[in-house]
């Protein structure tokens, strides 16, 4: 029997859903609606699909290894510097990144709970531990956070806007978290969902970034650009920072589709700004029938929002999701009684809501 490391033997994988065609096969059901994974419900931008569809003539050559103009792109929206960019396989990939850089067995990473699922696992994957710090009120505790590091701490994870319960952290909170924090300590502000953020008050981290502060900001093109099949994804640092990661990174580990992709999409300035308005307009309606049915909620800062049905029974979360699954409309089921539902177009939203309320008088 081949040997493995307790560290990955111990590991649950990650559940992958089915895919909407079989779920539709297997429950008899046609017309689903997929509201569970945080898409853009308006998809990419025309001007992405038209570089995407252009890139195909040539990927019979290997993509640009280095990213080269998306980098430059990048470099000038954020005015820094190419060699501060770093892009990968998604964000996802650029956390196995970080954790294979700075991460020696025994070192730990401290994040909260709930957080991105991916962070404990990555960190246990490299052998370090996970210390994990309950949220306050669905929001990150960075005061206990702080009071969490130890003389093995190396990273530390800050999902803002926080994923699964779609909360931030403000400004104030993160200006005074980061003078607590040694400067040997790589701060990862994971930003999936920042595009989607209207609060004043959410940080800019370029800003600490450039003050000096020990950080790594992490975004997407998977969420508000709409191109999440494609997996590409970026973080800004010091140089030195994304000099060490590079030195790990697979030399084509962004395809070419992917990278004329995302550098289109970062131009459409116009469809970034109509999936914003079409987010909170039905981020809007959705709390109002919250609010109407008596379920409480967390303000969300994102394209989702984390519900709680209320009621007594442990494990009704579980009976809403199962039956909201059987009239077609998709959603996460999280713990107990907690689901969330990704915001879709109107239509879906108003989908969502009445059959929501037919379950619910069910009960």
């Amino acid at each position: 029997m081949i040997k493995v490391s307790p560290d990955i033997a111990g590991i649950i994988p990650y559940p992958p859903g089915k895919p909407m065609e079989e779920l539709e096969r297997e429950l008899g059901i046609k017309g689903s609606i997929k509201l569970a994974s945080n898409e853009n419900p308006l998809g990419p931008s025309p001007k992405a699909v038209a570089a995407i569809r252009k890139g195909l003539e040539k990927i019979q050559r290997y993509p640009d290894g280095a990213g080269y103009y998306l980098r430059e792109a990048l470099a000038e929206k954020w005015k820094v510097e190419p060699s501060q960019v770093i892009i990968g396989n998604g964000s996802n990939e650029i956390i196995e990144l970080l954790v294979r850089t700075f991460i020696l067995p025994g070192d730990e990473a401290i994040m909260a709970d709930p957080s991105f699922s991916l962070y404990p696992l990555v960190v246990t994957t490299g052998h370090g531990k996970p210390v994990q710090i309950p949220l306050k009120e669905g929001r990150h505790d960075l005061a206990q956070m702080a009071k969490a590091i130890t003389p093995k701490t190396k990273l530390i994870f800050v999902c803002n806007p926080n994923n699964p319960t779609g909360t931030m952290v403000d400004k104030r909170e993160v200006a005074r978290f980061l003078l607590r924090v040694p400067k040997r300590i790589l701060v990862i502000f994971d930003e999936a969902y920042a595009e989607y953020a209207t609060d004043p008050d959410f940080p800019q981290t370029i800003d600490s970034l450039r003050e000096g502060a020990s950080v790594i900001f992490l975004r997407t093109f998977s969420k508000i650009y709409g191109l999440a099949g494609l997996r590409i994804g970026y973080g800004i640092s010091r140089p030195e920072v994304i000099d060490y990661m590079n030195r790990v990174r697979q030399p084509f580990n962004t395809n070419l589709p992917a990278q004329q992709g995302a550098l289109a999409a970062l131009s459409d300035e116009a469809h970034v700004s109509k999936s914003l308005r079409i987010n909170q307009e039905g981020k809007e309606f959705l709390c109002r029938q919250f609010d109407e049915m008596g379920l409480s909620y967390f303000r969300s800062e994102t394209n989702f929002i984390y519900f709680n049905l209320n009621g007594s029974e442990p494990a009704l979360g579980k009976k809403v999701f199962t039956a909201l699954l059987h009239k077609g409309v998709i959603i996460r089921h999280l713990e107990g009684r907690h689901l969330r539902v990704t915001i879709g177009l109107p239509k879906e939203n108003r989908r969502f809501i009445q059959s929501l309320k037919e379950v619910l008088s069910l009960k």
